[in-house]
This record gives C-alpha cells, sequence and structure tokens, in this order.
C-alpha cells in the first residue's frame, strides 16, 4: 500500500520512540479503519523490530491499551514495536449496530461474518490476519517474520483465536481475561449467532477451548492472565475450560489467577510488563 493512503492523525515521541494514530481506507472492511502505532527508539530501516498486536475488549479501540495500559516505557526498553486496532468496523450503516455495547459497533469479535447484513464490512479477522500486518510492516520498521498476539478480553479471545489457527504467522501469544469459550457463554453466543449464523463448525473455527479440542496447538506457552475478583469470570469467561483444553491437548499454558482483581485496565496495567517480556523473550529468540 502507498502512503498517501495513510492518514496521520496524530504523531508523539513516548519514551524516546515515536506513537502514532493513523486512518486507512481498508479494503477488507470497505470503510475507513483506524489503528495506532508504537515504534521504540531501537529500530530503524536497518534494524526492524519484532511487533506485537494488541487487540482490546468490548466498546474499545485503538486508543485504550495504549492510553490505559501503561506498557510503553517497557516495549521501549524491550525493543518491541506495538500496533492496535480498533474493535469493529465503523459507520456500516447497519440497523442496530449501535443499540448495545456487546454486539455491533465496538463489537466485531475478531471473525470474519457470514450473516447479512454483517458480511459486508465486519470482517475483522481478515483485517487482523492479513491487511493490518502488511500495511504496518509496509510502513514501519517492523519485523513481520517476528510477529505476537495479545489482548484483553474480547480482544484476548482474539488473540489466542488468531494464535491457535496461525502460530506460523503468530509466533507468541498472551491474554488478558479472554474470553475463552465463547460458543458456551452470552457474550459469544449473541455475536455468534448474528455474525456466523447457525453453523455450529463455524462457531468452533473462532473459540479457543473448541479449536484446542479440534487438535490446534501452539508451539510456544500461550500465557493467560485472569483477575479472580473480575466481575465477568463466572458468567463469560470462565478459564477453567482453557486450562482444561490446553491439558488435554498438550499445549502449555501459563495460567496465572490473580486473588481481587478485576476486569479493569487497572488489572491488565498491573500485568502488561510481564506480558511484553513474554513476547519478547520468544520473538527475540527467533
Amino acid at each position: 500500500m502507498k502512503k498517501a493512503a495513510l492518514t496521520t492523525r496524530s504523531d508523539h515521541v513516548c519514551h524516546g520512540g515515536r506513537l502514532g494514530f493513523y486512518e486507512h481506507q481498508s479494503d477488507v472492511l470497505g470503510l475507513p479503519a483506524r489503528f495506532a502505532v508504537f515504534v521504540p527508539p531501537s529500530a530503524s530501516a536497518q534494524n526492524k523490530v519484532p511487533v506485537v498486536h494488541v487487540l482490546a475488549g468490548l466498546t474499545c479501540t485503538e486508543e485504550t491499551f495504549f492510553i490505559k495500559a501503561g506498557a510503553l516505557a517497557e516495549a521501549a526498553k524491550l525493543g518491541l514495536a506495538l500496533v492496535a486496532t480498533d474493535t469493529s468496523p465503523r459507520g456500516a450503516g447497519i440497523a442496530g449496530e449501535d443499540q448495545d455495547w456487546d454486539f455491533g459497533t465496538g463489537a466485531g469479535f475478531y471473525l470474519d461474518a457470514v450473516q447479512q447484513p454483517w458480511a459486508s464490512h465486519y470482517r475483522m479477522g481478515s483485517y487482523i490476519a492479513q491487511e493490518l500486518p502488511a500495511l504496518t510492516e509496509a510502513l514501519f520498521p517492523l519485523d513481520g517474520t517476528r510477529r505476537g498476539i495479545m489482548g484483553h478480553s474480547m480482544g484476548g479471545h482474539g488473540a489466542l483465536v488468531h494464535g491457535l489457527r496461525n502460530p506460523s504467522v503468530w509466533k507468541s501469544v498472551s491474554a488478558f481475561a479472554p474470553i475463552v469459550h465463547p460458543t458456551a457463554v452470552p457474550w459469544g453466543q449473541k455475536a455468534f449467532s448474528h455474525y456466523l449464523g447457525t453453523d455450529q463448525a463455524l462457531w468452533r473455527q473462532y473459540d479457543a477451548v473448541c479449536l484446542l479440542e479440534d487438535g490446534k496447538t501452539h508451539s510456544s506457552a500461550l500465557l493467560v492472565d485472569q483477575g479472580m475478583g473480575d466481575q465477568f469470570l463466572e458468567r463469560e469467561l470462565q478459564p477453567w475450560h482453557l486450562k482444561k483444553a490446553a491439558e488435554n491437548a498438550g499445549q502449555e499454558l501459563r495460567l496465572r489467577e490473580h486473588e481481587g482483581y478485576d476486569h479493569s485496565y487497572w488489572f491488565v496495567q498491573s500485568f502488561a510488563a510481564d506480558h511484553l517480556q513474554h513476547h519478547a523473550a520468544i520473538l527475540k529468540g527467533l
């Protein structure tokens, strides 16, 4: 893609690196899309750095993690670039897309919808897997052979699913309070029924627990942190399903449970540095 296709919304020096917020016309989504990139001070055209894509949760945007997670100082120190995307298409003009906070706008679930009217624009799965990495690696000093993925809540679901489906593309994977088994919980069932219809086999392709059950594993350990004071723990997150599926599949899983922590970014920022260190250890060892 050409630089002319990219609009810079803002650009900032941060921890010696550069943080930019951008917009472009997405071919995959058929709409303008926004994303953000942090390039650490060690990066240059001659020194492309490993990159970790960050997926946010319901109602969030490409700005949320960078503003709230307190992770950029650690990324700068480790020499990791970070790419964050929006959580859904915006402005599709679909009736009802702005009606509920847990479905539609801000709730794309990082999948490709097959049901109309959602299928034309709600294609965050392909955007994450193909278009955004290609665009950012063409425009910034990012090493696409050393690429990781992480996320929070709905974004944690996205990180686990994309990592398990394409382990050769996403070399390191981590998640904060992820929706691990969306086919079995209300948030996932609501979204999947609208985006994917009634085909349960298709649902399984976007469920980390089901992917493990169906033989999809990753060569690197999955790091998952979960707050045990999380208000969504019992109803929506249910990490015990991931633990069991990983054990049965022989998948190395570092599931860390933290007493008292809730679902907020106060939880995320408490362990964000650990996650970046997890990614750096894998990506820099390649």
